[in-house]
C-alpha cells in the first residue's frame, strides 16, 4: 500500500498552506489514495506467518467484528483473553473459543506465546495497556477512542515511535466508509471548486433520557473527555478536508443526573449536546452539531459548499451534487463496489508481516482527533477560540 501524498488529488483548500501547517506527518493518511488502497494485496510467503494474538477486553465489537476478522487471516491464532475478572475472562474464552483466560491484562502481558495485543477496553485503560504492551515487545491494535485525553494520546504516540519495530494501529471510525471515497473523489477533482464552508449535523433522533443509565460513555472515569461521536466524526471529515486549526465550542448537559449500576443517581458531567465551529486550513468555517437530546430531528446531514458547487449527504448517506447554473441537486452515483470496506484486522496483520503499512488509523491521526476533542472542552470552558495543535 502506498503511503505517499498525492498533491494532485487532494481537496482544493489551499493545499500548500495545509501541508506546511501540518505538525504531525499524517498528510498521506488524509488523501483519497488511502481509501482506494483498501483492496486486498497479493499473497506472499509472509502471508501465512504465525501470529498469536491476546485480547484485553472482549466486549461486543471485539467479539462480533475484530476476532472474526483476525481469524479470517491465515496463520493468525487468538490464544488468550483477559477481562476485568477471571470469571469474565473464562466466560469470554468459552464463548469465543479462546484457549487461555487470565484474571487481568498484566497476567496476559506476562505470559509467553503472544505476539500482538488487541485492546478492546474502554478509553480509560488504552494508554496504560498500550505502553505496557509495547514495552513487552507486542504489536498493538487499539480500539477507538484513542485515550482519555490529548496528553495520554501523545504518550501513546511517543511510545510507538520509541518502539518503531512494532506495529501500532487504532481502529478507525467506520461510519462514513460508504461515502468516503466518493467525497474524496469529488473534492480532489475540483467538482465544487474551493471549499467555502461546511455544515455537519450529527444529532440523534431520541428525546433527552432523563434518569437514564450512567453507562461508560457518560462516565468520565471510563470515557475521559470523549463525548458523543465528536472524535469519530472529526476523524471522518479529516479524510475529506484535512485537519482544522482553530476551534470554538458550546456544550450543554441537558440530563443532569443518571443512574449508576446500583440505581443511585449520580451527577452527569459529560455533555449531551455539543456545537462546534472550527476552521480548515484555508480559513473555511466548519459548523458541527452533536446531540442526544434532539427528539425527532432529521438525523445526520452534511453540506459542503464550494465556489463552483455544493455537496449534500443525507441521513441515509445518499450523495447529491449541484453545480453553478443548476436549479437543484442531483443524485451522485456511489456504487457499492467503489466503496471502502472494513479491513482493520487485515491491515494490522499485513503490517506485522511487512506486506503493507498502517493507514487506517495511525496513532498520529488519533492524536489529532484527541487534541480536537480536548479543544472543544477548553473552548466551552473559557468561551474563547482554541488553536491547534494543542498546547499541553
Amino acid at each position: 500500500m502506498s503511503n505517499e501524498s498525492d498533491n494532485n488529488s487532494s481537496p482544493k483548500i489551499k493545499r500548500r498552506e495545509f501541508l506546511s501547517s501540518a505538525v504531525l506527518p499524517v498528510a498521506a493518511a488524509l488523501t483519497p489514495r488511502v481509501l482506494l488502497a483498501q483492496e486486498r494485496l497479493p499473497s506472499s510467503s509472509a502471508a501465512r506467518e504465525r501470529i498469536r494474538v491476546g485480547i484485553v477486553g472482549a466486549g461486543g465489537i471485539v467479539g462480533s467484528t475484530h476476532i472474526p476478522g483476525l481469524r479470517r487471516m491465515p496463520g493468525v491464532e487468538i490464544v488468550a483473553v483477559a477481562n476485568r475478572s477471571l470469571d469474565s475472562s473464562r466466560r469470554a474464552a468459552d464463548e469465543l473459543d479462546i484457549p487461555r483466560a487470565y484474571a487481568d491484562w498484566e497476567q496476559l502481558l506476562a505470559a509467553d506465546g503472544i505476539d500482538a495485543v488487541l485492546i478492546g477496553t474502554w478509553p480509560y485503560m488504552h494508554r496504560t495497556i498500550t505502553l505496557a504492551a509495547l514495552e513487552s515487545g507486542r504489536h498493538v491494535l487499539c480500539q477507538a477512542r484513542m485515550a482519555n485525553n490529548a496528553a495520554e494520546a501523545r504518550e501513546m504516540l511517543a511510545a510507538s515511535e520509541r518502539h518503531s519495530n512494532l506495529v501500532c494501529q487504532l481502529a478507525p471510525s467506520s461510519g462514513t466508509y460508504r461515502i468516503d471515497r466518493a467525497l474524496q473523489s469529488l473534492l480532489a477533482g475540483g467538482e465544487i471548486g474551493d471549499v467555502l464552508s461546511v455544515d455537519v449535523q450529527m444529532p440523534q433522533r431520541g428525546f433527552a433520557d432523563f434518569g437514564g443509565e450512567l453507562d461508560w460513555r457518560h462516565n468520565p472515569e471510563f470515557s475521559g473527555i470523549n463525548v458523543l461521536n465528536v472524535g469519530g466524526t472529526y476523524e471522518s471529515v479529516m479524510r475529506w478536508l484535512g485537519p482544522g486549526n482553530s476551534v470554538m465550542a458550546k456544550t450543554r448537559v441537558h440530563v443532569p443526573t443518571r443512574r449508576d449500576e446500583e440505581g443511585a443517581e449520580r451527577p452527569a458531567t459529560i455533555p449531551d449536546h455539543v456545537e462546534v465551529l472550527y476552521e480548515l486550513g484555508n480559513g473555511a468555517p466548519v459548523h458541527m452539531k452533536f446531540s442526544e437530546t434532539t427528539g425527532l430531528s432529521r438525523g445526520n446531514d452534511i453540506w459542503i459548499f464550494g465556489s463552483k458547487g455544493t455537496i449534500h449527504v443525507d441521513n441515509e448517506q445518499n450523495i447529491f451534487v449541484g453545480r453553478r447554473g443548476d436549479r437543484r441537486l442531483a443524485a451522485h452515483p456511489n456504487p457499492p463496489e467503489g466503496q471502502a470496506r472494513h479491513r482493520v484486522e487485515e491491515e494490522f496483520i499485513n503490517a506485522i508481516r511487512g506486506i503493507e503499512q498502517v493507514t487506517m488509523n495511525t496513532f498520529e491521526i488519533g492524536v489529532r482527533y484527541m487534541e480536537w476533542t480536548e479543544a472543544i472542552y477548553r473552548s466551552a470552558e473559557s468561551g474563547a477560540a482554541v488553536n491547534l495543535p494543542l498546547e499541553i
